[in-house]
């Protein structure tokens, strides 16, 4: 998968197992429909070894087929039907099937057989938008890539195909940190073939109130429940700088700010447990330190962790948009982050939580 500049275009297609007739398979009983964007390097292996882990957690009865995208660059415009550019689209396909089967055979060394796999090749100028066109083709649930290259190992640096991604998709995206498939792969030796098989643990959701949280933080419990996952709420609360630390009445408004954030977050869980029930374990943290990215280090985590982000507040409806905050938590997790988007999980124009149970 490319990181071509992000220019719309038109024509697609599509190689390997054909989808199942009939509507769009989603999530629930036949599984989460998951959309991979693999390229034949690190971060391919990455989001492979993410999918694999969402795969095997999956609770579902019967499990949908997992789908892997490698998008290519278009076709120039050609000038006649002579042009060397019908060798160069030859070529470009061939790269793109070869590296599927590349993919297929990395899967199957993390037990995913080729035959739950939907393989497909895509043609488009920018591989995030790709990505959304394969995914609402198939109608996903998820789309999981890895990190841009150049970033920190074990953190998530955002190239082009996450940037298109984060403000476009119309499902949640899960970015798998640079190095995670290496990571697997070395507890696997570490624990040996009878304690191999690493996975998921938990959910922290990086939440604070506001009028639409309801539909993303619903989102991201019914997730949690598919992949039998305990949620964390998680509430970072961030001291003032340090000029303004010096001023008068500072201590005061931080003890004022943790409390206000352990009762959203008790409202918060109340709402989880009053739509989902008290099978849910829920806990809640309200973190202080300076900073996002320090307060989010000093919060302890899981090896199988994965942290979900909100949408930003003004962001189109029914798209992922990556808000300030959101997006330095996704920077600064060491583990795999989902971004929801914005009017996840209610109808247009109500409240997804019903009379019965809301936010302040």
């Amino acid at each position: 998968m490319s990181e071509p500049n992000g220019t719309e275009a038109n024509g697609t297609e599509a190689n390997g197992i054909e989808p199942r007739g009939g509507e769009p398979e989603g999530g629930g009983p036949n599984g989460l429909r998951v959309v991979v964007g693999y390229s034949p390097d690190e971060r391919g292996d990455d989001a492979l070894a993410l999918a694999a882990l969402i795969r095997s957690a999956d609770r579902s009865s019967r499990l949908a087929p997992l789908t892997v995208v490698n998008v290519h660059p278009p076709a120039w415009p050609a000038r006649s039907p002579a042009s060397v550019d019908a060798e160069w689209v030859a070529y470009l396909r061939g790269q793109a099937e070869e590296a599927l089967a590349g993919a297929a055979a990395r899967l199957g060394e993390l037990q995913v057989p080729r035959s739950e796999l939907d393989l497909r090749v895509r043609a488009h100028r920018g591989s995030g938008r790709g990505l959304i066109e394969a995914a609402r083709e198939v109608g996903a649930d998820l789309v999981v890539i890895g990190s841009a290259p150049g970033g920190r190992r074990g953190r998530i640096a955002i190239g082009s195909t996450a940037d298109q991604l984060l403000h476009d998709s119309p499902v949640p995206v899960m970015l798998a940190p640079r190095g995670y498939a290496e990571a697997s792969l070395h507890h696997h030796r570490m624990l040996g073939p009878d304690r191999s098989a690493r996975r998921l643990e938990r959910m922290t959701v990086a939440f604070w109130p506001r009028r639409d949280v309801e539909g993303p933080l619903l989102a991201a419990a019914a997730l949690a429940q598919t992949l039998g996952l305990p949620m964390r709420l998680l509430t970072l609360v961030v001291r003032p700088a340090a000029l303004a630390a010096r001023l008068g009445g500072v201590a005061g408004a931080l003890e004022r700010q943790v409390a206000q954030a352990d009762e959203d977050l008790r409202d918060a869980a109340g709402l989880l447990g009053a739509r989902l029930g008290d099978g849910m374990p829920v806990e809640r943290l309200a973190e202080v330190g300076t900073g996002v990215t320090g307060t989010l280090d000093a919060v302890d985590m899981l090896p199988g962790e994965i942290v979900a982000c909100l949408p930003g507040r003004h962001g189109p409806l029914r798209k992922v948009f990556l808000g300030e905050g959101s997006g330095k938590i996704v920077r600064a997790a060491p583990c795999p982050v989902l971004v929801l988007p914005r009017g996840t999980g209610a109808g247009q124009g109500e409240s997804p939580a019903g009379e019965d149970a809301q936010l302040r």
